[in-house]
């Protein structure tokens, strides 16, 4: 009957959600090696990095090694006085209606003065729900994946996690 297909639909259905979910790990679909920020570089020098390794947000290590923050267009621009979601066209638009450059306000700044922290990072274990969930709780866009000691191994994105996702269906 209707009733009892769907009813099998629906267990099926479940079962394969909880499949999905178990078999992926950080480790499987990260991007390694992770391109990181130091802590006391400038924001100048960071923002160049960034656009010359075309990355959104990396990052950011101590002397040590090890990670203590993520900086992201996200904190450039909540410095800047705009949405988190604001895309290029509403920095451009606000720099076109203002007197004066709005990231000029952030020369002589350092990353760590900027970065958000603590970082949130997972293990190379992680399952790819918990990551799904560590973006979804938090609103970020990656998660570094570190070893036991902190340092980077490697970093998972929200298109990784989607594109494997993808692919496992």
């Amino acid at each position: 009957t209707p009733g009892t297909f769907k009813e099998i639909y629906s267990i099926s259905y479940d079962l394969a959600l909880k499949r999905l979910r178990s078999l992926g790990r950080a480790e499987g679909i990260m991007t390694s090696p992770v391109h990181c920020l130091n802590r006391g570089m400038s924001l100048t020098a960071a923002a160049s990095f960034m656009a010359e390794h075309g990355i959104s947000g990396a990052p950011v290590v101590n002397e040590r090694g090890e990670i203590c923050g993520v900086l992201s267009e996200k904190d450039f621009l909540r410095k800047m006085g705009l949405p988190t979601t604001a895309g290029i066209m509403s920095v451009v638009g606000e720099c076109l209606t203002v007197k004066k450059c709005l990231v000029s306000d952030l020369r002589g700044i350092s990353v760590h003065e900027l970065m958000s922290q603590p970082a949130i990072a997972a293990h190379k274990d992680t399952t790819l729900a918990e990551i799904s969930q560590l973006f979804t709780d938090h609103s970020i866009n990656r998660i570094p994946i570190c070893n036991v000691d902190g340092a980077p191994l490697g970093i998972v994105t929200r298109s990784d996690l989607v594109s494997s996702i993808c692919q496992m269906v």
